[in-house]
């Protein structure tokens, strides 16, 4: 789970608010929620809302099928099966992995998606809903990087130019939750909570701009809070999850040197987008204070970094009306 979590009103994280209807459903790996405050609106209107929400969880199963790497029919390892030819894929893959290079570029490395492998032989290689652990035969060592993938935009084809597996798995749930919002945006008013990877949309049961909150790694209490409306909060950080065969292994890893960043707690970043926020709280996490914060400032988002002495860091874009650090 991740280190942001929505809070309606003053009711606590994941209990549901008396003026709050909620669904949950297991997917992509973690438990994703959708609340919609209740309103005096026609049947119609609630049919129509129920219907919205139906919908928006189409959404993560749909990029659940297309982007992950636990199942050898999903058109990611399909991928993965043909290194060296421009493959055509469909427009999520091919969004999901335009979006992730850009990243990657951007960052110079310390966001990649081509560190699949390294994330399985660190034993994160596990099904989520069975347990049953995946094993990829490939062989590329562990020098492969962004730069060996290639994406033709007119074509829309994607060519891996050495077998290596690709991890979407920092911009494919922002992903999934965007789509969701765009499903739901009719609603007006709704939070998305994918694992405390949020999307906050319109206002809260009791007329307010929604709570985030951002956990304490180390106990049940949480560090600060942000008032959000019709923006992403993401979080990256070191109490996510970790191997279960390696316990010093962490789930986020620089993959410029294999290793896991030490400098930073948590890297929250509230942006227009989730897939945004997402990849740039892992990217901010690789990179610490110093170029997290330029990093996020370059994007003109917010930031706030938790460092490992328990330091609390708030970039400058998180200084608007609408959004109030407590």
């Amino acid at each position: 789970m991740n280190g942001a979590r929505v809070s309606p009103g003053d009711t606590p994280a994941r209990v549901p608010h008396p003026g709050l209807s909620r669904r949950a459903d297991v997917v992509m790996g973690t438990i994703v929620t959708i609340d919609v405050p209740r309103q005096m609106t026609s049947a119609a209107a609630t049919r129509a809302h129920a219907e919205a929400v139906s919908r928006a969880f189409d959404w993560f199963h749909e990029v659940e099928r297309v982007c992950t790497r636990f199942n050898s029919e999903s058109e990611l390892m399909q991928l993965a099966g043909r290194p060296g030819v421009p493959v055509p894929v469909g427009p999520i893959l091919f969004e999901a992995i335009r979006f992730a290079l850009a990243v990657a570029a951007a960052s110079g490395g310390a966001f990649d998606p081509t560190i699949g492998l390294r994330m399985e032989r660190r034993g994160f290689n596990r099904e989520h809903r069975t347990g049953r652990v995946v094993t990829t035969h490939a062989d590329s060592g562990d020098d492969a990087t962004y730069r060996d993938v290639h994406i033709d935009e007119g074509n829309r084809t994607v060519t891996l130019t050495r077998p290596m597996l690709l991890d979407l798995g920092a911009v494919a749930k922002g992903l999934a939750i965007d789509l969701a919002a765009r499903e739901l945006a009719p609603v007006e008013h709704f939070a998305i909570d994918a694992g405390g990877d949020l999307y906050l949309a319109g206002l809260n049961p009791d007329g307010a701009p929604w709570s985030a909150g951002i956990r304490h790694p180390e106990s049940d209490g949480l560090l600060g809070t942000l008032r959000v409306s019709d923006r992403a909060v993401c979080t990256s950080g070191t109490y996510e999850r970790r191997s279960p065969s390696d316990p010093d292994a962490r789930h986020i890893i620089d993959p410029r040197t294999g290793t896991s960043p030490v400098d930073l707690i948590s890297a929250t970043v509230v942006a227009p987008s989730a897939m945004l926020a997402d990849a740039l709280a892992t990217t901010a996490f690789v990179l610490g204070p110093v170029g997290g914060r330029r990093l996020i400032d370059e994007h003109n988002v917010c930031g706030v970094f938790i460092t490992s002495t328990f330091e609390r860091l708030v970039t400058g874009g998180c200084g608007s009306d609408a959004l109030v650090i407590d």
